[in-house]
């Protein structure tokens, strides 16, 4: 962990328009009910969609489940993002890969890896429907629960 007080966890997906704002939406919430002070922030291994606000249907479902995601607006990952925070977390293998690509001192993981779910990566619910994006949130809050019982346990 770093120097900071409070530990700093940063969400990676590849717009930052769709599953990592949603999971940063989700643990922001969750975190503050879990009692578990952290700073949480998201970004895009892609540049093309910077300054962008989140996808209408990210913003719609996260906004029904009470995830406040209207303001988010999207960023790339820089270099300085290994420095800043003390967990880095893809939300699939591309994203992992890309990760370690730009900074390879400094490992990421995968968001879901150890969350005991059906699955270690969030699916890209971009070409999907509306149900892409439920699916998304519901593995947003299972993943981010499981985020909190690991560090807090120091992991």
């Amino acid at each position: 962990m770093n120097s900071k007080e409070k530990p700093s966890v940063l969400f990676v997906c590849m717009g930052n328009i769709c599953r990592s704002p949603m999971v940063e939406a989700v643990a922001r919430v969750e975190f503050a009910k879990a009692g578990f002070d952290a700073r949480v922030a998201s970004a895009g291994t892609e540049g093309y969609h910077v300054g962008d606000r989140a996808d209408s249907r990210a913003i719609e479902v996260a906004e029904a489940h009470g995830y406040p995601l209207a303001k988010h607006r999207a960023r790339q990952v820089v270099s300085e993002d290994f420095q800043r925070h003390d967990h880095v977390f893809a939300m699939d293998r591309v994203n992992l890969r890309a990760l370690g690509r730009l900074q390879a001192e400094h490992p990421s993981r995968l968001f879901l890896d150890g969350a005991a779910l059906d699955l270690d990566e969030v699916p890209d619910p971009y070409y999907g429907g509306r149900e892409d994006f439920e699916r998304v949130l519901a593995l947003a809050r299972d993943g981010v629960a499981a985020l909190i019982a690991r560090l807090r346990a120091g992991g």
